[in-house]
């Protein structure tokens, strides 16, 4: 097979540090340059997500002599997503910052704009105008309201499909609506409300059709309602409450017949699957199924329709055929075999898919999107997420599976310090994920754990019980076991990592944010002897307030959600948090706390702060009042991490922290 040949037009609004035997430690506070890049339909246009001036910005290049436009987002508003709607126009959101907060919260308003900069409005939300029909759209029946997108209708230059919903003041919002949206006027039209109260989504077929809802009720059942026809009655595909300890199957693509549909699904005996469906059989049929993970994305052919592979993350990023004589198979095995050991995707194409943007990214590899030229067998590199980073003086992280206690199977990460790959008995820290539930750790770049395996620490992390992707009998399992099975996967993991000679047993500190704060804290109050120190970033520390404090409680299924997760005995609660066990504390503790966080209140640090000074234990305290959940504010992120090295430095000292305060030129 030929290879793609290589040329180079690196596109950038601003340029990346020097590089330096130590990576400074602003360089890991930074944010990516580019979050995403679509190409437009007609191939003329680059869209992306980018950052000028510490502010999220969409960009538009022109592709035949690469001279790009800057569109800024009023006031101090940010880019959070966008997308091509026809080969000259996109619609775009944004985030505004409220009440002094640094990360930006998403408005949810659609903004439209022509790949010339010109038709810049809102054409949807709070600020789109008083007028409820015409050229704007106002709030709905509620109070405040957001609009997302179904399908941009590939064949339909002038409409697309959203579903909006509405909050009152009870937080429980109004019933969610589908419309087809004029993305030229904003005019629209009232399809249906959704058969589900709290959708997660909805699927549309080729023609633009809505034949799946898909979400839960108050009751936070999982259903999936299907109908064949517009004006049909919902009738239900899948049932939740009827499939008792089932997984959550959901329907993500028609394949180019529109009438068979794939969906997420998991065949007995296997943890992850992927199957077609179709409105005459209703019976599931699996063309891809693993006994080890769940699906990660489906890969579809060049006519941006037919499905043609799977990809995964066993451990490394995996890809299954499904058709092994599509186009795009031809296309990604040449470039596969072109950047080996990296993780290649297909993630933009036009519509008739003879270019495509091409990411080549990995452990080390923040990400470097290429233009790819079918017809000519041209692959040009267009940007680089962090032209700063340079994967070479970067860190890899191998995936290692172990047992727990009881017999079940975990996955996760070792990463070692660059030249120390082979050393053992290293100064570890246990990087715990946050969530819990639906969401694992993945090889992929992150900059937590490049920035302490820079500083000489091997860093650990574990998908534990009740981590996504690994089958929902697996993710179950951690239900109600905050502080206990959950936990205690991640002392086996250290313990195992010590036990294979990559730890130093008496150099081990244990760091996450949100429930990996939790589980940090909680993690020095079960095991004193294990950890040196813990830190805990935006973490929740008192189980009682989930259902009086936070944004999760707010609602009704909000509020099932936790008690089908944490439980409600009340002395379990007290027992299981960090604030009820420090007559057991030994190690050292720092925590980070945002003054503007939502999810997790400040509430949770100050009064295990508070409780800390009052036992006269000797603490690190950082507090940020404009911060939400996680340090936003690069600056803010550069003197925390910075913070966060000396404490370790200072408890389990790598030897080779350097000059932590070091930053970019």
């Amino acid at each position: 097979m030929k290879l793609y040949r290589i040329i180079f037009c690196l596109v950038g609004f601003a340029s990346g540090a020097q590089s330096a035997d130590l990576v400074p430690v602003a360089d890991f506070a930074r944010h990516v340059q580019y979050r995403s890049v679509e190409i437009s339909p007609n191939g003329d246009y680059l869209a992306a997500d980018a950052v000028v001036d510490n502010k999220h910005v969409l960009a538009v290049i022109k592709l035949d002599d690469m001279k790009s436009l800057k569109i800024v987002p009023r006031a101090d508003d940010e880019l959070v997503d966008f997308t091509w709607v026809s080969p000259k126009r996109l619609v775009y959101t944004v985030g505004t910052k409220l009440g002094g907060l640094e990360r930006p919260v998403s408005t949810g308003e659609l903004y439209f704009v022509n790949a010339d900069g010109s038709g810049n409005d809102v054409l949807f939300g709070y600020r789109a105008g008083k007028e409820a029909t015409g050229s704007h759209i106002k709030l709905l029946t509620a109070e405040r309201a957001s609009a997302f997108l179904i399908d941009e209708l590939r064949d339909d230059d002038k409409n697309i499909l959203i579903w909006t919903v509405g909050w009152d003041t009870t937080g429980d919002g109004v019933q969610p609506v589908v419309w087809r949206f004029d993305a030229l006027d904003g005019s629209k039209k009232q399809l249906f409300a959704s058969p589900v109260r709290y959708p997660s989504g909805f699927l549309a077929d080729h023609t633009g059709t809505v034949h799946f809802a898909y979400g839960a009720n108050s009751d936070d059942i999982w259903k999936v309602m299907y109908r064949a026809k517009d004006g049909d009655e919902w009738e239900t595909a899948f049932d939740g409450s009827t499939k008792a300890g089932s997984s959550r199957p959901t329907p993500l693509a028609f394949d180019a017949d529109n009438k068979t549909v794939f969906w997420s699904c998991e065949p007995d005996g296997k943890v992850g699957g992927i199957c077609t469906w179709s409105a005459d059989a209703r019976d599931f049929k699996a063309v891809w199924t693993s006994k080890d993970v769940e699906a990660s994305s489906l890969i579809k052919d060049f006519d941006g329709v037919h499905i043609a592979a799977v990809k995964s993350y066993p451990g490394k990023a995996a890809v299954a055929l499904i058709d092994k004589n599509a186009a795009v198979v031809k296309t990604l095995v040449p470039l596969m075999q072109q950047f080996p050991g990296e993780d290649v995707s297909i993630i933009s194409r036009t519509r008739s898919g003879n270019r495509a943007v091409v990411e080549v990214s990995s452990d080390v590899n923040p990400g470097e999107l290429y233009l790819l030229d079918r017809d000519t067998k041209k692959l040009q590199l267009l940007l680089k997420r962090a032209d700063w980073i340079k994967p070479d003086s970067m860190a890899g992280a191998e995936p290692i599976q172990l047992k727990s206690r009881d017999g079940l199977v975990l996955n996760g990460y070792l990463t070692r310090p660059v030249g120390k790959e082979e050393a053992k008995n290293l100064p570890m820290v246990v990087f715990v994920h946050g969530g819990p539930f639906g969401i694992r750790d993945e090889w992929t770049f992150d900059p937590n754990v490049q920035l302490l395996a820079s500083r000489g620490y091997a860093v650990l992390q574990v998908n534990f019980r009740g981590s996504g992707g690994y089958g929902e009998g697996f993710e179950l399992a951690g239900y109600r076991e905050w502080g206990g099975k959950m936990q205690d996967d991640i002392t086996d993991a250290t313990k195992w990592a010590i036990a294979q000679g990559y730890a130093d047993a008496k150099s081990v500190c244990i760091y996450g944010g949100s429930y990996g704060g939790y589980a940090s804290l909680m993690a020095v109050m079960k095991e004193p002897d294990l950890y040196r120190c813990a830190i805990g970033d935006a973490g929740i520390y008192d189980l009682r307030l989930m259902y009086s404090r936070g944004d999760t409680q707010q609602s009704t299924i909000g509020e099932t959600y936790l008690k089908r997760v944490l439980g409600e005995d009340q002395k379990t609660l007290v027992n299981n948090s960090p604030i009820s066990n420090l007559d057991r504390l030994k190690a050292k503790v720092m925590l980070v706390v945002g003054g503007q966080d939502k999810r997790v209140p400040p509430v949770h640090g100050e009064t295990l702060h508070m409780a800390l000074e009052k036992r006269h234990v000797e603490h690190e305290y950082l507090y940020e009042r404009t911060e939400g959940h996680g340090f936003y504010d690069e600056k803010n992120r550069a003197a925390m991490f910075e913070k966060l090295l000396a404490f370790l430095d200072k408890n389990i000292g790598s030897g080779n922290s350097g000059p932590a305060a070091k930053t970019s030129p």
